[in-house]
């Protein structure tokens, strides 16, 4: 018998593939009845064909019911089980209504605060009345046009009313300054950026199956902290400076970030200017609304006898500042996939950075303490030497040095 079994099982495999399902059914009630009693259940169980196909599939070779089936059919009409949606024609309904935005706005729906996974989907439709596994859920979705789905950022907030005329503003101040050979900076501070064998976005050229291994969890090592890479760009020169800081993202981190740029750099290229113009976002260390900012580029005017113009980006609009896309879009494509394992990996691979027009880049670890929370009183504001622009003084403005500047 075992032998038989092993022949049976032979021949049903040698088949697979070739057979549809009326044929399947007919060999096996053909080994069947070959084998005489018991054929039925021995077939069975080798070949996986279910007792009552084989049954079925040997009335037809008895009676000869191929005659009477339709071209094309290997089963009589109305055979074989019912999809669930013919058992249950509201379903697709009930599946649409639940996946369309207007449900996220209903307080009673269950799907109102959670992922709405295939799985979340199919439990939600059980409650309903309905039955539909996962899998069914997703065909369903994807045979009505329905994919996975990012979200994409494209509302961009109401725009202010002088947003366009503030445009209009920086960039004919940037274009004198240019045409003057005065230096025009944008500044800002990049993402900061945990130190340590830490996962990294992007991938590099290692042997194969030999990744760089790092932690699974981000969590921050105490003694190594994070850091906060504050840019400066020159548009003049197509370079910058860029501090890294171990401490608070503060305006005079910010600032001492521009004097550092300044005394190894801006110095140095601009011996005969008269002014320097920065270009700021309206938020941050750097913000418009800041006092500390303004109270710390006051001491910097003083210093090198410049008056420092500064003009901010208009709200939601920070993309556009020069330093997001001519340099710090190249930090990242730099250190894509390698770990910032130490601040000596992070200054190195900064400094290395380049691009294709000549960008060169000086970098250096500020270690300095910039305590958060320091407050600047109304008395300090008052002594400060700013002219604000007639065309919205919040974000154009002059801070004047307080002394003349001796040659």
């Amino acid at each position: 018998m075992r032998k038989v079994e092993e022949e049976l099982s032979i021949r049903f495999g040698k088949l697979e593939g070739f057979v549809d399902e009326r044929t399947r059914r007919l060999i096996a009630a053909a080994e069947a009845a070959s084998l005489g009693r018991g054929g039925v259940s021995l077939v069975a169980r080798v070949t996986g064909v279910s007792r009552r196909a084989i049954v079925a599939g040997g009335h037809e070779l008895r009676s000869g019911t191929r005659s009477l089936l339709p071209p094309g059919r290997v089963r009589r009409s109305g055979g074989g089980r019912k999809s669930t949606i013919r058992k249950d024609p509201q379903l697709v309904n009930s599946l649409e209504r639940l996946v369309e935005d207007s449900t996220r706005g209903d307080p009673e729906s269950p799907l109102r605060w959670t992922c709405k996974s295939v799985r979340k989907l199919s439990e939600e439709l059980k409650a309903q009345g309905h039955t539909a596994s996962h899998e069914l859920v997703a065909e369903l979705l994807q045979a009505r046009g329905y994919s996975l789905q990012a979200n994409v950022k494209r509302h961009e907030g109401e725009d202010h009313e002088d947003r366009n005329a503030q445009f209009e503003y920086l960039n004919g101040r940037v274009k004198h300054y240019l045409e003057l050979r005065w230096p025009v900076i944008s500044v800002d501070t990049k993402k900061k950026e945990l130190v340590g064998d830490f996962k990294n976005s992007g991938r590099e050229w290692r042997p194969r199956g030999k990744p760089s291994e790092v932690r699974v969890h981000d969590f921050m090592i105490p003694e190594l902290g994070r850091v906060s890479p504050y840019g400066v760009y020159d548009l003049q020169k197509n370079d910058a400076w860029v501090s890294v800081g171990t401490d608070h993202d503060t305006s005079a981190f910010a600032v001492a970030s521009v004097r550092r740029w300044w005394q190894a750099m801006g110095q140095p290229s601009y011996p005969q200017a008269e002014g320097l113009l920065i270009t700021a976002d309206g938020g941050g260390s750097n913000g418009s609304r800041v006092r500390l900012w303004k109270v710390e580029l006051q001491r910097l005017a003083d210093e090198i006898g410049w008056p420092i113009e500064v003009c901010h980006f208009p709200p939601g609009t920070s993309k556009w500042n020069k330093i997001e896309h001519r340099l710090f879009s190249f930090i990242s494509q730099n250190w894509r996939g390698q770990p910032l394992t130490s601040h000596e990996v992070i200054v190195n691979l900064i400094a290395a950075t380049t691009n294709r027009k000549g960008l060169k880049v000086r970098c250096e670890l500020d270690r300095q303490k910039y305590p958060k929370g320091v407050k600047i009183t109304k008395a300090e504001m008052a002594d400060l030497n700013l002219d604000r622009a007639s065309f919205h003084g919040e974000w154009n403005y002059t801070l004047r040095p307080k002394t003349t500047r001796t040659l």
